[in-house]
């Protein structure tokens, strides 16, 4: 008898109760995704996700002792893979929804999402396929971004890349999935994800986001590109 698909394993990170309630109560009807704990500020949610081992951590960025920026960082700083960490912010234009991806946040949702896109959302994130509402999150990266000097190290990172891993990470950038980017060039899906993993070894990032801030923070993609 063949296993059923994997389930997603969730902790929120929220200080208010009732938020913690009302994902817990959305993910709930979720068939796949299960809700394994909860945290009130950044410590606890540090503390939990090591204890509980979560696929993801959604993660509000406003929380007492230890926002939710450091306990990204930190929970990242534990384990370089998983889990993928999800910011639920109210405002998209947040500088420190920004500075949590910076710090290691996979994508950002809105709190007004609707629970289907939200399961979505975690559902994508728990996989690596993709950016989480790619055109809300090129936005928040073009406006916070900040050209790197010449000299940094990232800018040699990018330099490296090949000139097919160059064009994989553009489409990366626009938000396309491995299946569009695979119909674009006329290539397979399994070709695909290989060069996506070589772009983020090297350019040493954990997943497509922190590619995406590296690329536009060298200059390697500009604003409007």
């Amino acid at each position: 008898m063949s296993a059923g698909p994997a389930r997603v394993r969730v902790l929120i990170a929220d200080d208010d109760a009732l938020v913690r309630s009302g994902l817990r109560t959305i993910l709930s009807v979720e068939p796949d995704i299960d809700v394994v704990g909860v945290a009130g500020d950044g410590f606890e949610a540090v503390r939990r996700s090591a204890e509980l081992d979560p696929d993801v951590v959604l993660m509000d960025v406003r929380m007492p002792n230890l926002d939710g920026i450091q306990a990204t960082r930190r929970i990242v700083e534990r384990s370089p893979s998983r889990p993928r960490v999800l910011v639920v912010t109210t405002f998209e234009h947040d500088d420190y929804v920004f500075d949590a991806l910076r710090a290691g946040a996979s994508g950002f949702v809105l709190k007004r999402v609707q629970p289907e896109e939200l399961a979505q959302a975690i559902r994508i994130v728990a996989s690596g396929e993709s950016l989480v509402f790619p055109a809300l999150t090129r936005a928040l990266v073009e406006r916070h971004s900040v050209r790197l000097d010449p000299g940094d190290r990232r800018a040699a990172l990018v330099a490296s890349l090949t000139e097919r891993e160059a064009e994989i990470l553009r489409l990366v950038a626009r938000g396309h999935s491995n299946q569009e980017i695979a119909d674009e060039l006329v290539v397979a899906v399994h070709t695909v994800k290989s060069h996506v993993a070589h772009v983020l070894a090297k350019l040493e990032s954990r997943d497509r986001t922190q590619a995406v801030i590296v690329a536009y923070e060298t200059g390697f993609i500009r604003p409007g590109d």
